[in-house]
């Protein structure tokens, strides 16, 4: 079978995730620059960055809602062209006012992709599973690039410069799904928008135990996924006493184990269910965390971030047991208004491990992360256990 139309959308959709993701991971490993030229705290920092995530899952149920009505295409053009701008009015902040500002912007337009593919994608393909953990692997493969990339530039030309990279990215990115997606039909043109946001249907749909369940996973796991991806790299300069490169190695590690074995986990969903694949990445977490502060050796280190990538690879899992429990009428709808929920939820995760870290050490902020994982266990085996099919 030669390649197919569908295989050119799911190429576009995950660079076009990998530009969203680059966009917000810059900002990481040039921390303790901007900290310091800015003058502020690990905990201001990170509730900037709170704010970033927050805006980011508030956009996620009206993103869906706006694809219904103008098409995927234009949400997604709309997605990465506004990555880039925003992450201009980063780079020329003149204070950390307008820093924060910027990461908000970016955070809201950077929300505007993630539902509407996954959506897309969950229509043209069978196996979901596997699609959404190829398509979630544009942000670990940013990962891979962006500690890596952003730091090399930065300790040459600055912080300012290294995040300048986003806008090209998104250039590039942008051009290419300006001419490889082809313009979409609008699943809904006529609807009222007004009717979306009716607050009957939308606390029916979260008020369902299978829907509470699946949302309560995500929010523990997205809280852990962003204090990781907001805090790995500092966690390992300040506590291990790293170097910045090393440091940008093995966060880059880290999501090139999530990127490449997500897919993987997505596999073993569809074949063996979701909740086993879900077990697995919990499991593999706690394994990652507790390599991760026990240290000092590298390779030690290096395995931990490995186990880690695995464990944070949970969405290839947990997104298709949402879209098994919504009918395909309610998944641009649901799924959006699920994303915003658990995502403006989750989004304290930055701002308390910052604040954790300030006040208790790194051990304690990243061990609480360990301790997450493990009620997630719980759950999946009380699940189990107690029959409840949830």
């Amino acid at each position: 079978m030669g390649w197919q139309y569908r295989e050119t959308v799911l190429t576009v959709c995950t660079l076009a995730l990998f530009v969203t993701v680059f966009g917000r991971l810059a900002i990481s490993p040039v921390v303790p620059d901007i900290a310091a030229e800015f003058d502020v705290s690990r905990t201001q920092i990170g509730a900037a960055l709170t704010c970033m995530w927050l805006a980011y899952a508030l956009t996620q149920f009206p993103s869906g809602i706006l694809a219904g009505r103008y098409g995927e295409r234009l949400i997604i053009l709309i997605s990465v062209a506004g990555t880039g701008l925003t992450t201009l009015v980063i780079v020329v902040a003149p204070g950390f006012g307008v820093f924060v500002l910027g990461t908000v912007l970016l955070g809201g337009v950077a929300g505007l992709h993630y539902s509407v593919a996954t959506t897309l994608l969950t229509r043209i393909y069978d196996d979901t599973g596997t699609a959404i953990g190829v398509h979630n692997s544009g942000a670990p493969l940013a990962g891979l690039a962006t500690p890596v990339v952003i730091t090399w530039v930065a300790v040459r030309y600055g912080w300012r410069p290294a995040l300048f990279l986003t806008a090209i990215v998104a250039f590039l990115v942008f051009i290419l799904a300006l001419w490889r997606i082809r313009p979409i039909e609008p699943s809904n043109p006529d609807g009222s928008m007004s009717e979306q946001f009716k607050l009957e249907p939308i606390f029916d749909l979260l008020s369902r135990p299978p829907i509470v369940f699946t949302g309560t996973i995500a929010i523990v796991t997205e809280f852990s996924w962003q204090a990781v991806a907001s805090f790995l790299p500092t966690f390992l300069v300040q506590y291990h006493g790293l170097s910045t490169t090393l440091s940008g190695i093995l966060f880059g590690l880290y999501f090139l184990s999530q990127g490449v074995l997500q897919v993987g986990v997505g596999a073993i969903a569809d074949r063996f269910g979701r909740d086993p694949a879900i077990g697995i990445c919990m499991i593999s977490g706690m394994a990652g965390f507790s390599l991760l502060i026990q240290g000092p050796s590298t390779e030690l280190m290096a395995v931990g971030a490995v186990l880690l990538g695995i464990g944070m690879g949970w969405g290839a899992a947990v997104f298709p047991r949402l879209m098994d429990r919504l009918s395909e009428d309610e998944q641009g709808f649901g799924f959006g208004l699920f994303r915003t929920v658990y995502m403006t939820i989750a989004a304290s995760g930055s701002v308390v491990v910052g604040s954790l870290a300030d006040l208790f050490g790194w051990g304690v902020s990243i061990g609480f992360l360990a301790v997450l994982l493990g009620v997630v266990c719980l759950l999946l085996v009380a699940n189990y256990v107690l029959d409840c099919g949830y």
